[in-house]
């Protein structure tokens, strides 16, 4: 039996430009689709159910924005509650916590000589000091504390403002979230909303 060979032995490339233009209209629709519409669609969601949060969840004082709701922020003086530690430094730029385990010595060192800065600061034993108060939150910005770090803080705050203790109280359980949906997390205090609300009821002092 005779044997039918083609023409030419050598091997031709293989051409298809239907492939080539699958390819970059998938990439094109996928871009416009996915990195631009889906993004877009997104943030039109957002403003619409969520406006508030969408742009951050800001806080402004006389025109001018002092802070997000969302992000811790150090406060200074006597006059003001102060939020949870910072491994950070409350920089949004390089949120972390310490990474430290919990058998390591140094940040056992750590927590001892914050929680007796804690309890001099307040004017009570260290053993009545709450955790939130001297350990660091994971994310660094934590902008809450426990009703309970809240109240620890009364005394001082109500001093150096020349308030009465109650008022403060009062303003402390006015700015006291529950748990969410009335299921998930625990009981917690916005100190940036706290303390604005302080400055509200009494500038200046």
């Amino acid at each position: 039996m005779a044997n039918i060979l083609p023409a030419s032995s050598g091997t031709a490339p293989l051409a298809d430009r239907g492939a080539l233009r699958g390819a970059v209209v998938l990439a094109v629709v996928t871009l416009a689709g996915f990195g631009f519409l889906y993004s877009l669609a997104g943030v039109g969601i957002g403003q619409m159910l969520f406006p508030q949060a969408a742009d951050g969840s800001l806080a402004e004082r006389g025109g001018q924005v002092v802070g997000s709701a969302l992000v811790a922020q150090p406060f200074a003086g006597e006059r003001y509650f102060q939020p949870r530690p910072s491994a950070a430094g409350y920089d949004t730029m390089a949120l972390a916590g310490s990474n430290q385990a919990r058998t390591n010595p140094d940040l056992r060192k750590r927590l001892e000589e914050a929680r007796a800065a804690v309890a001099l600061r307040e004017g009570v034993a260290p053993s009545d000091v709450p955790g939130d108060l001297y350990t660091q939150s994971g994310s660094g910005i934590d902008p809450h504390v426990s009703p309970q770090g809240a109240a620890i803080q009364v005394a001082r705050v109500a001093r150096a403002r020349g308030l009465g203790r109650d008022a403060v109280e009062r303003l402390v359980a006015a700015h006291t979230e529950g748990r969410q949906f009335g299921v998930f997390g625990a009981p917690r205090v916005n100190v940036l909303a706290l303390n604005l609300a302080l400055d509200a009821l009494a500038p200046g002092r």
